[in-house]
């Protein structure tokens, strides 16, 4: 069984910063991909950030510039280093691992930004 924990959360300022760990164990096999996605109160789940196993790396719009995902694969950990944070940055964080055929998702992590 794969079990995800993120870490790295919590409240900050606006302009600040947060780095969001996830670490994966358990049998996870061979991974495709590694992710990171939120959702705020009232909407839907979004993507914020991938990586691929190849190092590729895709952000949705809101946040090029002051997000940087990165992954080690030997250690099964995907990071977000988010700089530049905003209000509208505030949401819970998911880590998300896919590992054909299978998708594994963390617990979420709280990001609150607010003065």
């Amino acid at each position: 069984q794969v079990h995800l924990v993120e870490s790295g959360g919590g409240l900050v300022q606006p302009g600040g910063s947060l780095r969001l760990s996830c670490a994966a164990s358990g049998s996870i096999g061979s991974i495709n991909a590694m992710g990171w996605y939120r959702q705020a109160p009232g909407k839907q789940r979004e993507l914020v950030a991938v990586i691929t196993s190849g190092g590729s790396t895709n952000y949705a719009d809101s946040v090029k510039g002051r997000f940087t995902i990165s992954g080690d694969n030997a250690k099964n950990t995907v990071y977000l280093q988010m700089n530049s944070l905003k209000p509208e940055d505030t949401a819970v964080y998911y880590c998300n691992i896919k590992s054909w055929p299978l998708d594994h998702w963390g617990q979420g992590t709280q990001v609150t930004v607010s003065s």
